[in-house]
């Protein structure tokens, strides 16, 4: 991997050589001017440093000239005679040593003579300017490390008679009064190894976390926020605590006695640096922990989604060890309403749907299930004992995601449901949640898992099946979607099941029944008056239900009250008949879809998409259905408009109502009226999966163009 991907291109800086004004400047360590000056000067390019084999080599230069103190005499603190490891720096040293020579200069000639700490500082920051926060803090490390190991190298070399050349360059130098002065300056010596340390500490930290691994943390993870908001202030105070070790070096040189008490000064603010800079360690180390407790966390829930993995694809006996998994690792649940508690053994050796939503679940939905539920003969049979379990899903990272409100909204739909549940959902393993929605693609729309009495997978999403046929579709498995449909046939049967059985006892007795909807109400007071009066006229009985809209409870129980004010007709006073009414319709639409099916090889997707189509429109719709108990069910359905003046028309079809019967001569004018010219929409907010990227028009059987809608569900 090349190290760096070009070379760095130094800014030059302006040499600002301010008055001394250091203690200050520690009192803007938190302040939003200075962190402002900070960001100006980071606009990285995005070029990549390895930064850690150079931390290493800068390490190793601290280490090994580092002075030890020790009556009077300087000595080093490595005797042995080491080599630097053997690593491959060509293309390092190719790209930065420009850079780091031009650094080292800065730090050398702007430290001399006491400058500005601060404007040093930024100077540094702008030459910096197109690189990462951690590549910032190294290559200031490493320019300093140049000059501190030069320093200490004649420093050591030239005691005694050990290096002549050093000897010669050290006397030039005026440095034999540090080995003269050594006992001296022990406490600014101490100061400086300190604060190097310190450095050290924070640049290893912020190094370190730049490397964690992508695949198990994100930018989004608290820790990391944490860490990245504070590496601006690391880097300064880092870079700004070089540049007080590179004055403290400078003043070093031609030190005299009579300038050792002004060092005392120095000595005291690198310690309170260092006191700073350790506290900046402490913080960084603590939040690197808690990444790392999350990446510990986010390898042990990968390892677990691979263990449902191979569960699933495991054969079992019983399917005790899958719900285990999926459940409760306490293997305990709680009955719904009763809040009893009882252990997954209940569920052995027994179909097992999993209702798998978010806390936002409809409550039309829980309602129609617990009907489904508590009414279904067939849930205690040997055969088809199956049992729901509740899976809520929680997003963890949602800003909304507090405790003790999930937890209010938890127990209040837990209070209306008669199934089971998992205790908490805060109990459920993140691999469970992932394996839900990137294995059974749960996507905030509830979906029912169907599982058979060994565990094994009948249906990611047998929802649509419950919608239509109930637990007579137990094991809800493709084989059994494809039976029940070959029994079907469109008609009021289909259209109403399991919804009003008064309307298919109706239309049995040999009455006319017509169902309509829309939210037009002048449109319905019409419709409603007309048919009457036809009624009378054709000496029928009909029966009128106003089955309203989807998605418009307001406006469907306004229309409710005007109905039942004036009469009109009859009209499902419990607005949940109504959802369940249209989510049955967009659940026979998804699974035919599912099987493969179009408008032009299955007449009831034909059906399906033109009464969604009808949905679809604010105007008005009617389907009228009947016929003697003994002939064969005739159904026929218009628009508002055609609907209306079919009815209107009837002087003009009465006679057919004699010859052929009342629906087929409503049907047939029906027919008559209509016009190539239509104006179709079809809207399916309650398809899981894939949007159907070709659906045929009902009526015309063209290609239906193809728009995206974002509505506000207000109502």
């Amino acid at each position: 991997m090349a190290s760096i991907t070009h070379p760095a291109a130094p800014r030059k800086t302006r040499h600002t050589m301010l008055k001394d004004h250091d203690r200050r400047m520690f009192a803007l360590s938190d302040d939003n001017a200075l962190m402002k000056q900070i960001i100006v000067t980071h606009a990285p390019d995005g070029r990549e440093v390895d930064v850690e084999p150079i931390l290493q080599i800068i390490g190793d230069v601290f280490h090994r000239a580092t002075p030890s103190l020790d009556g009077g005499t300087l000595e080093h603190v490595d005797t042995e005679d080491k080599t630097v490891p053997a690593l491959d720096f060509d293309d390092i040293l190719e790209a930065l040593a420009y850079l780091i020579y031009k650094i080292s200069c800065e730090l050398s000639c702007k430290c001399s003579g006491g400058g500005d700490a601060h404007a040093t500082t930024m100077a540094l920051l702008n030459t910096l300017t197109s690189f990462s926060w951690d590549s910032k803090v190294v290559l200031t490390l490493a320019a300093f490390a140049v000059n501190y190991g030069e320093f200490w190298l004649v420093g050591q070399l030239c005691t005694g008679t050990r290096n002549p050349l050093a000897k010669s360059v050290a006397f030039l130098k005026q440095l034999p009064n540090i080995v003269e002065y050594s006992s001296s300056l022990k406490a600014q010596f101490e100061a400086l190894n300190k604060l190097i340390k310190a450095i050290m500490d924070v640049a290893t930290c912020i190094v370190e976390f730049t490397e964690l691994p992508s695949q198990y943390i994100s930018d989004e993870t608290p820790a990391v926020k944490a860490v990245t908001s504070h590496l601006p202030a690391a880097t300064y105070w880092t870079i700004r605590s070089v540049v007080a070790c590179s004055t403290q070096i400078a003043s070093l040189i031609g030190l005299r006695l009579e300038n050792s008490t002004a060092l005392t000064t120095v000595a005291w603010e690198l310690s309170s640096l260092a006191h700073k800079v350790t506290n900046i360690h402490e913080h960084l180390k603590s939040q690197i922990a808690f990444c790392y407790q999350h990446i510990e966390e986010k390898t042990r829930h990968l390892e677990y989604f691979h263990t449902l993995v191979r569960l699933f694809e495991t054969l079992h006996l019983d399917n005790f060890k899958i719900l285990r998994a999926l459940l409760h690792p306490k293997e305990e649940l709680v009955i719904g309403s009763s809040k009893k508690k009882v252990n997954i053994e209940v569920l052995k050796r027994k179909h097992v749907l999993l209702l798998i939503s978010d806390l936002d679940i409809p409550h039309d939905e829980i309602t129609i299930l617990g009907h489904l539920y508590q009414q279904d003969p067939m849930r205690k049979t040997e055969q088809t004992q199956y049992e729901v379990v509740w899976l809520p899903v929680v997003d963890r990272l949602s800003p909304h995601a507090d405790q003790e409100k999930v937890k209010i909204k938890f127990q209040e739909l837990l209070s209306m449901m008669q199934w089971y549940s998992v205790i908490d959902p805060w109990t459920i393993e993140p691999a469970v949640i992932k394996y839900i929605k990137e294995v059974w693609r749960f996507n905030k729309k509830s979906i029912l898992v169907s599982l058979d009495p060994q565990g094994r997978l009948a249906s990611s999403n047998a929802l649509h099946m419950m919608w239509i046929w109930g637990t007579l579709a137990i094991p809800f498995s493709i084989e059994k979607e494809e039976t029940l449909w070959k029994s079907e046939f469109w008609g009021l049967p289909l259209l109403i099941d399991g919804i009003d059985t008064t309307v298919i006892d109706s239309m049995r007795e040999g009455n006319i029944v017509c169902l309509y909807g829309g939210e037009d109400i002048e449109w319905i007071r019409k419709f409603t008056t007309s048919a009457k009066n036809v009624a009378k006229a054709a000496n029928i009985t009909l029966d009128l239900l106003y089955v309203g809209k989807s998605n418009a409870k307001e406006r469907v129980q306004k229309a409710n009250s005007i109905i039942s004010s004036e009469q009109l007709s009859h009209f499902w006073a419990d607005l949940t008949y109504i959802w369940f009414f249209w989510t049955r319709l967009e659940s026979m639409l998804h699974s035919k879809m599912m099987s493969g099916k179009t408008v032009e090889n299955d007449p009831i997707v034909e059906e399906v998409i033109t009464m969604l189509s009808f949905d679809g429109s604010e105007k008005g719709w009617a389907v009228v259905s009947g016929g003697p108990p003994d002939h064969e069910e005739i159904i026929a359905r218009g628009s508002g408009e055609i609907a209306l003046k079919t009815i209107e028309d009837f002087g003009n079809w009465k006679d057919d109502v004699v010859n052929i019967g009342f629906v087929p001569a409503f049907k047939e004018h029906l027919r008559k009226l209509h016009t190539p010219q239509h104006c179709k929409r079809l809207i399916l907010p309650g398809i899981p999966g894939e949007i159907p990227e070709r659906i045929v028009c009902a009526e015309c059987h063209r290609p239906m163009e193809k728009y995206f809608m974002y509505r506000c569900y207000t109502d």
